[in-house]
């Protein structure tokens, strides 16, 4: 076998191997949020009582969480495997990129090992994220202004400005910057990086924080629809990928920012009438 042969099939198995990996987490994580492990309530329960009635919806609001340390892992476990099943997708193409690069350049005797380090870099920089989030909802829930039953914003005010505020930063600089990173990853693996694992995991982390750049106030995003509600969780991952994949993906950022500003603006008009 000619060694362009020998590298080709090399490559198809660190392929298959990174796959394998993806999916396997991937679907773990999918499982873990929709049966909501270690929960109250899974995601398919709240996501049903989504729908019912201000009455019954009051009626949760009203139980608050007992906040042990025992519970806000739990929480953070939510988040940050929520993050993985939501993320993981658009990220795999720049993880298997990133693989081929090790395989290619033959400075690495182990490329999927490495780009998994890579991978749990990437990971890293969104349990940080997680535990602001974790952080964030306790702090709501202990103010009255986070359910917490169904992990969704009690004030409409709140929420409408959540909105507005998450529509505006789709017009932002740093969407855009953060976006091109994400859309066109090859000049960031071949001009950043590292040798040697801990060079994989900063690299992780730098692509990490890009993503999260990109995304972050996306999924801020779950305090307006319900953390665990299945539809704002596919929508918003759908969105991601959108904008990552698409050809016009920058030009469906600033539609979802336009339609989210309008949303925002509709939902705080709706609010001041009320109380008029």
């Amino acid at each position: 076998m000619s060694d362009e042969g020998l590298t080709e099939r090399l490559l198809q198995q660190d392929r298959f191997i990174m796959l394998a990996a993806i999916a396997v987490i991937f679907s773990i994580a999918c499982v873990y949020t929709i049966f909501g492990v270690g929960m109250k309530m899974s995601a398919l329960q709240m996501t049903m009582m989504a729908g019912d009635p201000p009455m019954k919806m009051a009626a949760s609001i009203a139980m608050p969480a007992n906040w042990t340390a025992e519970y806000a892992v739990l929480v953070f476990l939510m988040w940050w495997i929520m993050m993985i099943a939501m993320m993981l997708p658009s990220a795999s193409p720049t993880v298997l990129l990133y693989t081929a690069l090790l395989r290619r350049r033959e400075q690495e005797s182990a490329p999927a090992f490495v780009a998994t380090i890579f991978l749990a870099g990437y990971l890293v920089v969104w349990a940080g994220f997680s535990a602001v989030a974790v952080s964030l909802q306790w702090l709501l829930e202990l103010r009255g202004l986070v359910s917490p039953e169904m992990m969704t914003l009690t004030s409409s005010i709140l929420a409408g400005v959540v909105l507005l505020v998450a529509g505006i930063y789709q017009f932002s600089s740093i969407k855009d910057v953060c976006l091109d990173h994400c859309r066109s990853p090859m000049q960031f693996l071949v001009t950043r990086r590292r040798p040697g694992n801990i060079g994989a995991f900063l690299m992780g982390l730098e692509h990490g924080a890009f993503c999260l750049g990109c995304c972050w106030f996306l999924m801020a995003l779950l305090f307006v629809g319900g953390i665990m509600n299945l539809y704002w969780i596919a929508g918003l991952a759908i969105l991601v990928a959108l904008e990552k994949f698409a050809p016009m993906g920058g030009r469906i950022a600033r539609i979802a920012g336009a339609v989210l500003i309008i949303c925002g603006l509709w939902l705080l008009s709706q609010t001041a009438m009320s109380f008029a």
